[in-house]
This record gives C-alpha cells, structure tokens and sequence, in this order.
C-alpha cells in the first residue's frame, strides 16, 4: 500500500470525528462547525485525488469547494443570529 493511500485512508478517519460530533451535538452552532470542517477536509481530499489521477477538472472542482463551499455556511449564520435577535 503505498503512502498516499494510506494518507487517504488517514483523511477519511479524520473526516469521521466532525461526523459523529454534527451527530452526537444538539447545539446549531456546533452543528455548523462540524459541517463546516466536513467540507473543508472533503475539498482536501478531493485535491489529493487530482494529484493522483493528474485530473486538473476534479482538481479545479476541489479548489471551488475550498474556496466558495463555506460561504453558504457563513450566509446561514448570519440569518441565523437576525433570527436569535428579533
């Protein structure tokens, strides 16, 4: 097996832990965190895969997630805190 299967391995045990804390959590904001870094170490991963296959596609794909995939997030805490306010 080599080193980037095994870092890949890695990457999904890790993408495990905010799984079961967005799970196990009741609280919104926790909740959000979680996903939040679900998407960030997915992006990760889907970046690694593009090393891989030497696909610049799924890599740009990647890069999109990376970047714009937490502003929705961001927008849904906003709307969130108005709501808690009024």
């Amino acid at each position: 097996m080599s080193f980037l299967n095994l870092a890949l391995m890695a990457m999904i045990v890790a993408l495990l832990i905010p799984l079961y804390e967005a799970w196990r959590d009741e609280d919104i904001w926790q909740t959000m965190l979680s996903l939040s870094s679900v998407s960030s170490k997915t992006a990760v991963m889907i970046l690694l895969v593009s090393v891989l296959r030497d696909d610049w596609m799924v890599g740009v794909a990647g890069v999109i997630i990376l970047s714009v995939g937490n502003a929705g997030f961001m927008l849904l805490a906003h709307i969130l805190k108005r709501l808690g306010d009024s």
